[in-house]
């Protein structure tokens, strides 16, 4: 029986949660259409011939008796040149062609668009030949979708065989470029335009170890706390502590070839920021514009609650496919809170047992499979091919009470946990990141890199750096209950130094061009030059009776502030001697006293 030709009809209707009748044959996850207005909708429960439906779209006046028509089709992804570039809203309508659709800024009910522009024609190159024997992963041609990113086309996934036709020149997505004859004799066209399921994660050869950091430019990140290409991370922090600057300053800086944004149930402020901001943005690693790399996803918290579920699958399946093609992406995920919410929302209108909080009993699971998509992998096809997938998800506990349940199952799953303190927000210090309670486990993975790639002590200096600001916190305390003059003079060194790193290296300004993005090089050069000071003031204020003023008052110490503006690794050569040479006269004059 054709699906479109079953006559169901609504029997309830709750919110974005609809029952209806007659659908003893469709399938979990069917894309259905709702009421005359077509509302688009996702099966989500089968119980005999009932189904949940879950819709992506405001409910507002459709009533039980209207009808529900089955596409057969599940909820899937349109993948093909074109991606990049795009703005979509969480179920991949370009948000431009909706508004063109609507007539004004509100999204009208029902309006069907196609993810992608079916009639631009793209120039295909093809890369196989005819006569190739070719398996599912395998580059068949490329399209040069932007300036900065060559759209490889795949042969897909299910598919290998003989090539026994391939085109060049200029065709749209639906046209045919190749035809690959099976080994059972079937013939397969094969077009630029793909389709996937968006819960259904990508096939690879197999996962392998994330040995290579990802490049932020965020000095608190890439020194303390480094996630890996191919990693997955989270951003947890109370309202108003950076999450969302944190992010993006991710995506506009990280040395990711293709970045995804998604803004699943942000207050739409903040993502009209990012949609003023980012098509304006220069790529500092090409010099051109930011967009070129970027896909945008914007299902804001007065969109239909719905579809943020939809949207956090769409981002992470587009960020798949341009894994497949050997790129390394990066999808940042603003907040996966408002996702776990939507469940929320979702399961109690189906009366499901809820768990801790009211949350679903499986939050832990689809966070789980959410991050689990994330990962650098060998890839599908003959030839030797790497891609990562690296994800990073926001978290926004009420009140900032890292207790609560989306906080716990996503710490479970991640390996790196970026905590935002409010208490260094309100200092106005940001990136806001702790350094006292976050942590990577990637770093014992990276000693290797950075030992051959920025220095062999730079994973001694970090290693240094987190001892003197764990050891200052432990001092503060002892200055609160008795004073400054209670401190040995290494103690106040510790103290000086520990202000020297707070201040004039984590901290950091996302807003200021000059200041925003720190290659590693320079990082290392900052770093080891207060670390210089640190290791020679030690052998001097050790002295008896040392006046510890006369070290504050040494140029050196007193330029700490400027080492942030230094451009040149020879710069961070002659402070570090000069700092050697001061300290070390100041020792003399000591023992000469």
């Amino acid at each position: 029986m054709n699906p479109e030709e079953t006559t169901s009809k609504i029997i309830r209707v709750s919110g974005p949660l609809v029952q209806a009748d007659n659908m003893r044959d469709a399938k979990m996850y069917e894309v259905v259409r709702v009421s005359s207005e077509k509302l688009l909708g996702e099966i989500i429960e089968l119980n005999g011939d009932i189904a949940s439906i879950q819709v992506y779209e405001e409910t507002a006046g459709i009533g039980p008796g209207e009808i529900v028509v089955r596409t057969g089709k599940t909820m899937s992804a349109m993948l093909a040149p074109g991606l990049l570039e795009s703005i979509y809203d969480g179920i991949q309508r370009p948000l431009k062609l909706i508004e063109s659709e609507s007539g004004d800024h509100f999204i009208a009910r029902g309006i069907e668009v196609a993810g992608i522009d079916l009639k631009k024609k793209w120039e295909f190159k093809p890369l196989a030949q005819k006569g190739d024997v070719v398996s599912e992963g395998n580059f068949l041609g490329e399209v040069q979708e932007t300036t900065l990113i060559a759209h490889k086309i795949m042969v897909p996934p299910g598919i290998s065989g003989t090539v026994k036709e391939i085109k060049t020149g200029e065709f749209t997505v639906k046209e045919t470029v190749a035809v690959i004859e099976t080994k059972d004799g079937e013939e397969k066209e094969i077009q630029m335009l793909q389709y996937w399921p968006i819960r259904r994660p990508r096939p690879v050869k197999n996962k392998i170890f994330p040995d290579q950091p990802m490049v932020t430019g965020v000095r608190t990140i890439d020194t303390l706390f480094p996630i890996a290409k191919g990693g997955a991370g989270c951003i947890p922090g109370p309202f108003g502590a950076g999450k969302t600057v944190t992010q993006q300053s991710i995506a506009k800086y990280c040395d990711a070839e293709v970045i995804v944004y998604i803004g699943c149930g942000e207050r739409g402020n903040e993502m009209t920021e990012v949609l003023d901001e980012f098509p304006k943005l220069i790529d500092p690693n090409t010099g051109e514009p930011l967009m070129k790399r970027t896909v945008l996803i914007a299902n804001t918290s007065n969109m239909p609650v719905a579809a943020r579920e939809a949207s956090v699958y769409t981002g992470i399946t587009i960020a798949e496919y341009y894994r497949d093609m050997g790129y390394s992406v990066a999808l940042m995920a603003d907040s996966t809170s408002r996702w776990a919410e939507a469940m929320r929302e979702i399961s109690g209108r189906m009366e499901e047992m809820p768990g801790e909080e009211g949350y679903p009993a499986y939050l832990s699971s689809r966070t789980a499979e959410f991050y689990e998509r994330a990962g650098r992998a060998n890839l599908l096809g003959s030839e030797k091919r790497i891609g990562a997938l690296t994800v990073i998800g926001a978290v926004s506990p009420p009140g900032g009470d890292l207790s609560e349940p989306v906080s716990q199952a996503t710490l479970r799953v991640t390996k790196c946990f970026w905590g935002l303190d409010g208490a260094l927000a309100y200092k106005k210090h940001f990136p806001s990141i702790n350094w006292l309670t976050s942590y990577s486990l990637y770093v014992e993975n990276f000693k290797d890199y950075w030992t051959n790639n920025i220095a062999p002590d730079f994973a001694q200096n970090r290693a240094l750096t987190m001892n003197i600001l764990q050891e200052e916190s432990k001092l503060m305390e002892i200055v609160r209950l008795v004073g400054m003059e209670a401190l040995s003079n290494e103690e106040k060194l510790t103290l000086e130094i520990a202000r020297s790193i707070r201040e004039d290296y984590l901290f950091q300004n996302a807003f200021d061009k000059d200041d925003a993005y720190t290659p590693p090089q320079i990082q290392y050069g900052i770093l080891k030059s207060i670390l210089t000071v640190y290791k020679e003031g030690k052998a001097v204020v050790s002295k008896e009776d040392f006046n510890f003023n006369e070290f504050k008052k040494l140029e050196t110490v007193k330029n700490l502030q400027t080492l942030k503006n230094k451009k040149d690794p020879e710069e961070f050569k002659s402070f570090q001697d000069k700092a050697h040479e001061e300290i070390s006269s100041l020792c003399v004059g000591t023992s000469a006293d």
